[in-house]
Formats: structure tokens, sequence, C-alpha cells
């Protein structure tokens, strides 16, 4: 963009972790690492999108752009498992471009020169740029760093301007997004027909008796099933059993977490450590040489949380003092020092409703000001702040009932932030304050705090010896070595005492097996080299290596019957006992005779406030159908008649029905609907645009 080389004259920045909250914003996903057998094949396709088709070539450049981008970030090439994440989000990136553009053009959103000006420099810097640009001595965003870069970017390494080159464009593609879902979520309106009906379905109360008929109240055996009828069901309800690329696997495993051996080893390596860290003038230095977590040393300004596990352990923490080992749920050995604790700049917190006012005539800032005082009178004389930011806030602070979190004084516009810290005393300020943005009500939540703390954190990871690892390692290595098949598989793991652990429907695209993560080599190998009956080599995953037999595969499309048999023969046989129940239910008069005819299983029960908002009915299920029905009926005593459930057949009496009463206005339940529909409209219209951009992914035969 001609902007940028204007921003870096203007501007600067000392950066390698912008883009991950960005790209994460845009995308999200997961994946693994690339099959180099395929590398030379024909086959290139790593899948379509919008009938484009996505060579092996084009994707892993977006992929590496990802993985430089990552490692700007964080210093350090990403392992197998975040590879897995950077893989996924350069495919969400391409279906995002191919999907996502065409739309902004359509509707003519684009990022003004000002705006970008803005998001780097101005009152609004993205909040990636502040997150990361903290000056660890006092722990608030440092613009200084973002000038020193941008202004030496210029001479700067062709690898960090290519870097650099990335985040503008993600910045501007994040921004486009925002505005994209905003246009979406504040488009959605109900109407007052609609609030009205949505009120009445959640105050309208039926008193009901009601018969529940579970499907087992009629023998399998008295249900006849053939072959065709099977093969009509299955082909009129296709949609019920498509079938993906799915494997069906069986494995052994190998533990490999640490012994009590290790555990003790780490206990006596840690108390060492930390008598050194008590004893220690440079805390800073020590656990940067020695601690294992991300964040050795780091200063907490006022308002923000200490780690959980110095506050679930001490009760009041001193300057000086050192505490620990402790161990944590992430089976490590932690122990703290308190550096030193300060009084730096003051922080509080608040939260508000904002009425914008931007780019509006006097006229209607008049207007919104009149509806913003409106608010403020109800929660003065009724409360509900939060209720009522989610249903008027018009910032993205409206998601979290207004919360603003803490902030200092010069992070707000002087406006808002003469308000907010005059106040001596938590509480709605009673009055409208006018910004640039708008007018705001205002709840202060938390007064100014200023003690500041630098911590030191040692933390050791508890993982398996080498010894025990070793161990392990045999035992699988033997096993497969002499398990040439499935069936030697079945008998020495049968003679060697070791569990057999089936994983079926396992998907081509998978990274699980079971509660085992990070399989996804596993996985790779079933699909793209493994053949029905083979057995695998050793796998090394996190805490164990595993052994795995490969015991079916099905591709995608239609489903077979013999694939689907059990499924399509439980439905079936489902809806044959429905009928059956329904037909014998209909020759009876009142709910006792009908629960005579299945004595075993039937059972009558009572509802006494049934909603006609409600899906489930207490004691049966999910039963949508059976509620509508009642709420048909017009006189105490009518019954519904048989109807068919997911979970069996229901028959309803009325007893009584309480209609909802009228009330004045419905507006708060029209602000409720449009908010409920704001809130999904975003990633529903994200899931239409990919269906219609009809997706197909190929990954699972190179990753």
């Amino acid at each position: 963009m001609a902007l940028i080389k204007q921003i870096r004259q203007r501007t600067g920045l000392a950066i390698g972790v912008i883009a991950g909250g960005l790209i994460l914003f845009l995308l999200g996903g997961d994946l693994l690492s690339p099959n180099s057998t395929l590398l030379n094949s024909s086959q290139n396709i790593v899948g379509e999108i919008a009938g484009e088709e996505i060579t092996y070539e084009e994707y892993i450049q977006q992929v590496e752009e990802f993985r430089l981008s990552f490692q700007q970030r964080s210093g350090r090439a990403p392992s197998e498992v975040e590879m897995f994440s950077v893989r996924e989000q350069a495919w969400q990136a391409m279906i995002v471009e191919r999907v996502f553009r065409e739309e902004y053009e359509k509707l003519g959103l684009e990022i003004s020169d000002a705006e970008l000006v803005d998001m780097v420099q101005g009152k609004n810097i993205v909040a990636e740029l502040r997150q990361q640009l903290v000056n660890p001595q006092t722990g608030e965003f440092d613009k200084s760093q973002l000038i020193s870069f941008l202004q030496s970017l210029e001479t700067a390494d062709p690898a960090q301007q290519a870097f650099w080159a990335q985040q503008e464009q993600l910045f501007a593609d994040s921004r486009l997004r925002i505005k994209y879902d905003n246009l979406l979520a504040t488009s959605e309106y109900a109407t007052s027909a609609e609030a009205e009906a949505a009120y009445k379905a959640d105050n309208s109360v039926a008193d009901v008796t009601h018969l529940y008929v579970p499907f087992y109240a009629v023998a399998d055996s008295a249900i006849k099933i053939t072959d065709s009828e099977l093969k009509s069901y299955l082909d009129k309800n296709q949609s019920k059993f498509q079938t993906g690329n799915t494997a069906n696997m069986e494995y052994v495993s190998f533990s490999i977490l640490p012994s009590g051996r290790d555990s003790a080893e780490l206990i006596s390596t840690i108390s060492e450590l930390t008598e050194e860290l008590r004893a220690s003038d440079n805390d800073s230095v020590f656990v940067t040489q020695n601690s294992e977590n991300q964040f050795p040393f780091f200063t907490y300004r006022a308002g923000d949380a200490l780690p959980v596990g110095l506050t679930g352990n001490v009760d009041e923490i001193v300057a000086g003092e050192t505490y620990g080992p402790f161990v944590t749920q992430n089976s490590s050995y932690v122990s703290y020092k308190v550096t030193e604790q300060f009084d730096g700049t003051p922080r509080m917190r608040a939260s508000h409703i904002l009425f914008s006012t931007e780019n509006m005539s006097d006229l209607a800032k008049e207007d919104v000001r009149t509806q913003a005082q409106s608010v403020l009178e109800d929660i003065q004389a009724n409360g509900g702040f939060e209720l009522a930011a989610r249903q008027y806030g018009q910032d993205a602070s409206a998601q979290q009932g207004g919360d603003l979190g803490w902030f200092a004084k010069d992070e707000f516009v002087e406006e808002f932030a003469n308000a907010t810290y005059a106040v001596r005393q938590t509480g709605l300020i009673n009055r409208l304050v006018e910004t640039e943005y708008g007018y705001h009500i205002i709840n202060v939540t938390e007064l100014p705090k200023t003690q500041y703390t630098k911590l030191a954190v040692l933390e050791l990871e508890l993982v398996a010896s080498d010894e025990t690892r070793n161990e392990a390692f045999r035992n699988a290595d033997s096993f497969a070595a002499e398990s040439g098949n499935r069936n030697q598989f079945t008998e020495n793991a049968q003679e060697s005492g070791y569990r057999i652990i089936q994983a079926n429907n396992v998907d081509a695209q998978g990274r699980n097996l079971n509660n085992i993560q990070s399989a996804r080599e596993v996985i790779r190998w079933a699909f793209s080299e493994a053949s029905v009956d083979e057995v695998s080599p050793v796998f090394e995953l996190d805490n164990l290596y595993l052994v795995a037999s490969l015991v079916s595969k099905k591709e995608e499309g239609d489903a077979k019957l013999e694939d689907v048999r059990d499924q399509v023969t439980l439905q079936l046989r489902n809806e044959k006992k429905a009928a059956y129940i329904q037909e014998q239910l209909k020759t009876k008069t009142t709910l006792e005779e009908m629960q005579a005819l299945f004595p075993d299983a039937a059972s009558i029960n009572s509802t006494p406030d049934l909603k006609l908002s409600s899906s489930v009915i207490p004691g049966i299920g999910f039963a949508p159908a059976a509620i509508g029905a009642v709420f048909g009926l017009k006189n105490a005593g009518d019954m519904t008649k048989p109807i068919h459930e997911d979970v069996g057949v229901i028959v309803a009496k009325l007893n009584s029905l309480t209609p909802a009463g009228e009330i004045g206005d419905y507006s708060g339940f029209q602000g409720q609907l449009t908010q409920s529909a704001s809130q999904r409209t975003t990633y529903q219209v994200m899931m239409s645009l990919q269906d219609m951009a009809d997706v197909k992914d190929y990954r699972y035969k190179f990753f």
C-alpha cells in the first residue's frame, strides 16, 4: 500500500510478536507436517475453494509465510504441534481470501489511509501492538518501541521488512473483517411482533400430564426388518448417514509418564535452586537461566492478577520473600520470589455503555443523548447495568457487560478518564459523559490502585527421564517387531497383558485418537501408507509410545449399507416400533388405559410449568413436537395424538393453560432477540460462505 511509506516515516516499532491474535481472529484451526513421499507425485492438489484447485506449491508458500511470521513473533521455530496450527491457519487464510474478498468488494468496504495511520500511531492503536509492546519495568504500553522500529525499518534486513509488510496486510484484513462482521451484526433487527411472540412463548405455561412409552417397550425380536427395507431406508435418508474419509483402528500404548524416581529427583533439584534464588542478588538473571517458565521475570501492574500458583498457596506476599516449591496442575514444580513491590501509575477498572454519535448531525446527537439519559435513569432506578450494556452498548465491551478491564488514566480520552478518576467510591456515575465517540454511562467497579509487583518465577517441568523413556520404547519396539499383521498384534497383546483400545470412525483430518492428543502422524499413516490389517511402526506421542493396527477404511461419499448397517437398523427399528406403539394407543381413551398396554415400560408423570419456549419435557427428554402439540390444544382435558419423538412415543393431556399476560412494552425482548441474532450472525455467515465455496480439503493425503 502506498500509505505504508507514509506510516513508516511518521512512526516506528520494535516488534517480533504481533500477528498471532490477528491470524487467529481471521482464521483459527490446526494441522501437522508434510508427507515428502507425495511431493514428486503428479497428484499435487491439496484442495478446492470455490471451484479453484489449490496446488501443493501454493499452499506450502502460504504455510511458509505463516511459519516465518510465527518465528518472528516468538524468536524460535515452531514445534511440530505448533506447525499443526500454522498449517491450518494458512489454509483458513486461503479460504478467507477467496471467500471474503469478493464480499468486501460487493459492499464497497475498504480501509482508508487515515484508518491505517490511526491503527499504528493514533488514538486507536491496534490491540495486538498494545499488548506486545509492553515496557517490562512499568508493565505499560511503550509507544517509543513502536516509533523506533518503524523509523529503522527502511534499513532493516529483508526478512524483517517482509514480516512487517505481512503485519500491515493483516492489520488491514483484520479491520475489514471487523467492519464486515459489525455490518452484519448491526443489520439484525427483531420486530415488535417477534418480541411479543418471544415474550408469550417464554411466559405461556401449561400444566400437563404426559404418558411416555420408550422404544424398549417393544422387544427388538418383535420387529422384523429385511435387507431390502434397510436399503430402501438408507436410500431415502442418505443425508443422515453421509460418510467422510474415516478409519477404524486398534492400538496399544506404552506410557512414558514420569516415574516416582523422576519426581523425587526433580523435587530435590528445584529445592536446591529455590534456596539459590532466595539468596540471589539478581533475580531476573537467575530465573532466566534456570526457569522453564515462559515469563520467568515479570512486572504485574496494579489490578493484574498474580499467578494462581502463588495466591492459591500464600495468603499475603511480602517483598523480598521466596515461596515454594509448589506443585502445579501442569505437572511442574514452581517457586516464586517477590523481587520488589512499588507504587506505579494508578490503574482502575470501570464498565461503560457507549451510545455512539460519530459522524452524526447535532440534531441526531441530541436524539442519542435523550435515549442515553433515559437508559441511565432506568439503571439508577432499577439496576441491571450489565444487561443494559449488552442491550444498548455499541462497542466491543458490550459483549462483556460493558467491562473495560483495568486501565491507566492516559489510556482513555480525556473526558472519560477525568470522569472516572474523579470518583471516590465505586458505583454508577450519575451523569452522562460525552467524548468524541459519543455518550457514555459509566459504572466504576474498582477504585485506582498503585501497587506493582516484580515477580521472579522458577519453574521446572516434571518429565520422564531417559531411563524411563528407554524402557517404554524397548517394550513398544519389541511388540511392533513381533506383530507382523493384525492377528499377531492381537495374540501378542493378549500374551503380554497389553490392553488393546479401539478408535472407530477416525476422521482423515483428525489429530486425536480417542483422548490421545497430537496423534496426527498415526492418522496420516493409516490414510496414506497403511493397508487393512497392517501394523504400524512405533509412534512417539506426548506421553506415550503407540503401536497401531488398521482395521478398516471408508471412502468419502454416500454411505454403504455394510458400513452403517447398525445405525440404519436402529433408526428403522425405532420407526417401526413407534408406528406399532401409536397404533396400539389409538384404541384407548385415557392415559391410564394406554399405560396398561405397556405396564413394564410406560410411565405417566406431570409437568405443572411447561413453557411454550421449552424443547425438553422433564424426565423424558428432547420433545419439541409434543410440546408444540400441547400448546395447540384448546380445552382442559384435551389430549394430543400419540407423537413420535426421537426418545419414544408421547401422549399429553392438558390440565390447564395460563397464557402470558399482556405488557405495554416489548422493547426489552426486542433488544434481547436482536442481540442474540447479532451474536450468531457472524459465525453463521462465515459457515454459509464456506459452504457456498464448496471447500474440499485433501491435505490429509500430504500431512
